[in-house]
């Protein structure tokens, strides 16, 4: 691949982050180097699908909506023992995940901030409680369908999902400029 196609196809959301983030947190911290400064590093997707267990079926149905969503293809994830409470046996899928990284990470960063999350009905921004201490930061969406590349009629059932975008950010003050930087939408304390 010639040097001029790579320059073509990088993500919105990274050469933003060179051009602009970079600099910025870089005066704004006091950073010396803009290697020290707070990256994306992953963005995990998680789909618990209890009802899974009863119907296999179910959880394939997820599964490729997560894949439409994401772009890449969703590792079904199954239990590891037994449970009785749960009538959970050691084996059954019962929920799916996608781990993204790189350029697909970056694309699928853009398409949440730009069209999922302003399709969210009475939105208000995000907690900024929910950082973990290690600057990552977790959220859950309701139903798939704030998602534009999913039909609307084609979805058989709503389903949750958990968002966890893990940055290099050593504290939650750190990631938190990182992602208002990205324009990530964090309520007013």
């Amino acid at each position: 691949m010639s040097a001029d196609n790579k320059e073509k196809n990088i993500p919105r959301l990274l050469k933003l982050y060179r051009d602009e983030i970079v600099p910025k947190l870089k005066v704004q911290r006091g950073y010396n180097n803009a290697l020290a400064v707070p990256a994306l590093k992953k963005i995990v997707v998680n789909m618990g699908v209890g009802a899974g267990k009863d119907d296999s079926k179910i959880t394939d149905q997820c599964a490729s909506e997560l894949a439409v969503i994401t772009g890449q293809k969703a590792k079904i994830c199954r239990s590891r023992k037994n449970i009785s409470n749960f009538k959970l046996k050691k084996g059954v899928p019962i929920g799916c995940c996608v781990t993204m990284r790189r350029y697909r990470m970056y694309e699928f960063f853009d398409r949440l901030i730009t069209v999922a999350i302003p399709r969210i009905r009475d939105f208000r921004g995000f907690s900024t409680h929910s950082f973990d201490g290690h600057g990552n930061y977790s959220f859950g969406l309701l139903e798939q369908s704030v998602f534009a590349e999913l039909e609307p009629d084609k979805v058989g059932r709503t389903q949750g999902m958990t968002v966890s975008i893990h940055t290099s950010a050593r504290t939650d003050e750190e990631a938190k400029d990182l992602l208002t930087a990205f324009g990530f939408p964090l309520r007013r304390a």
